[in-house]
């Protein structure tokens, strides 16, 4: 494959035995560093995490939820879910008592489950880590305390969430020092939170759950109106677990991804769709934005209706994965008209950071931590300097819904790794960043390599869509001869103002053995090995 040097687009990354691929720089150093110094994929892609909840604080944190896929090298690929649950008082009764209608704000504190994050992290390393948590965490803990640059594309996203940050006196005392949010270069620290990362390091997740952390954290969250107590935060330490990916084929691979309560099962719903028709070459720009617009709006109508908490959506991937749901799905697709989606059986029912790591031994990570809308819930514990996410802000207020708020619940969710597999073994890790656009990504990424045969990094920088809320949203990238086509097929066009997601991914090619990495460059991060 020839490169273009004059296109101010930056080729993949090559290298012979171990790559880590973050969206922040000091990210994929800090993996890298771990990785050089005997660190397995696991130790990697903690250490990665910890600094990029330091220096990316309104994409990811300790307050969120964490979602894995591993893949140990000649092994089966085990799937990890670190989302947390509602408070054991969090009903819909309540709720509609505390006077909320239909949805659960953003900044509410009912947005706020048990931050599942530390949780999974503590439960991956006892299994697969091999150095321990002080060493993983040592440049987490001195970004922290001694301050970091803020980077470009963190200070612009930062910025435009001021206003927001500011509504809450304990984040805007942490997050907009001297009043305002930080410019790029500008120096930042948390004291507070490596204060929490010393405490995990020491005591593992009870020192977040558990004694005086936990009881601050439930303390707080009361006095702005939510239902948690001692008792949710302290069962927090053990709520991560190891589940079955759910998978399907696409281009001759399997693409795994984690089961619901994520959205994976989107992915590859999607993905099933435009297996039905050809996406290679033969088609023009405007023709395979248009495909996979339909199956987007298709499933993601599924995910809002049905996609839920495992317990309440038992036997839902096999359904929806099912040749009998996916033929006639596919059947209602036109390629000359856009159409509202439908469920299969007719009847109706009324911000994030993405790692990869790949070892010197062969084993392979797809990592993703959220706190879900930037900067989470705005909610920051003065006490412990937690940060908390908004995920709970994805249950419904509706009778009877599967993603209806109930207690120790967990709530729908749009973060997802992936992983693609080949007889049998990873072949590459890989993931999309981008809130609700995420599942969408996956598809668009993987076609992007699979039918048309782009490299890592021109899949990941190539124009981007998304049909999502009546609107197909578009990056600037795409012509205007091809909005055109779209308009007149009946899309409703919307030029996003900010880029649609980001991306990373290592591709492991045996046959050279070589890996092959990218990450996007909508982002500030990169792709590094040795």
């Amino acid at each position: 494959m020839t490169f273009d040097f004059f296109s101010a687009r930056r080729p993949s990354t090559l290298a012979s035995e171990a790559m880590i691929a973050t969206s922040h720089p000091l990210s994929t150093a800090a993996g890298l560093e771990v990785l050089t110094d005997g660190g397995n994929a696991v130790d990697a892609a903690i250490a990665a995490v910890a600094v990029q909840c330091v220096v990316d604080p309104l994409m990811t944190g300790i307050g969120g939820d964490c979602f894995a896929l591993y893949a140990p090298k000649g092994g089966k690929v085990k799937a990890l879910n670190g989302s947390g649950r509602a408070p054991a008082a969090a009903t819909l009764e309540a709720l509609k008592a505390a006077g909320l209608e239909g949805e659960i704000p953003q900044t509410s504190p009912h947005s706020v489950t048990v931050p599942g994050a530390i949780s999974a992290w503590c439960l991956l390393h006892a299994d697969h880590g091999s150095l321990p948590l002080d060493r993983l965490f040592a440049r987490a803990i001195g970004y922290a305390e001694n301050g970091y640059p803020v980077t470009p594309r963190v200070a612009m996203d930062w910025s435009a969430h001021a206003v927001l940050i500011g509504s809450d006196p304990h984040a805007a005392k942490v997050f907009l020092p001297n009043g305002k949010a930080p410019v790029t270069g500008e120096r930042h620290a948390q004291p507070l939170l490596a204060v929490r990362l010393k405490e995990i390091a020491s005591k593992g997740a009870a020192g977040f759950y558990e004694g005086e952390t936990g009881s601050n954290m439930a303390a707080h969250l009361r006095s702005l109106g939510g239902l948690h107590t001692v008792d949710d935060f302290n069962e927090g330490s053990t709520q991560a677990h190891w589940v079955e990916p759910i998978s399907t084929s696409y281009g001759g691979y399997d693409v795994l991804e984690c089961p619901p309560n994520g959205q994976g099962l989107v992915a590859l719903v999607i993905l099933r769709l435009l297996s039905k028709f050809d996406m290679g070459q033969g088609l023009s720009e405007a023709d395979r934005i248009h495909l996979h617009a339909e199956a987007t709006k298709l499933a993601y109508h599924h995910r809002d209706v049905l996609l839920a908490d495992p317990v309440t959506c038992e036997g839902l991937a096999e359904t929806l994965l099912s040749d009998r749901v996916i033929d006639t799905l596919a059947a209602r697709i036109r390629m000359d008209s856009a159409l509202p989606p439908t469920l299969w059986d007719e009847p109706e029912h009324k911000d994030t950071i993405y790692l990869s790591v790949v070892d010197a031994q062969g084993n392979a990570i797809s990592f993703i931590n959220s706190i879900f809308h930037g900067f989470g819930s705005t909610r920051v514990d003065p006490k412990t300097g937690v940060l908390f996410h908004s995920r709970g802000s994805s249950f419904r207020l509706i009778e009877g819904h599967p993603n209806v708020i109930a207690p120790k619940k967990r709530p729908m969710h749009t973060i997802i790794p992936g992983m693609l597999c080949k007889d049998g073994a990873a072949v590459m890790p890989f993931g999309v960043m981008g809130g609700h656009y995420q599942a969408s990504g996956h598809a668009a990424f993987l076609s992007g390599v699979l039918d048309l045969g782009l490299d890592l990094q021109a899949a990941m920088d190539a124009p981007r869509s998304f049909a999502f809320g009546g609107e197909l949203q578009i990056e600037p990238g795409i012509g205007e001869t091809t909005r055109a086509d779209l308009a007149a097929r009946g899309h409703k066009l919307k030029v996003v103002a900010s880029p649609l997601g980001g991306s990373q991914a290592i591709r492991i090619d045996t046959q050279n053995g070589v890996l092959i990495g990218g990450s996007d460059s909508r982002k500030d991060g990169m792709a590094l090995g040795f």
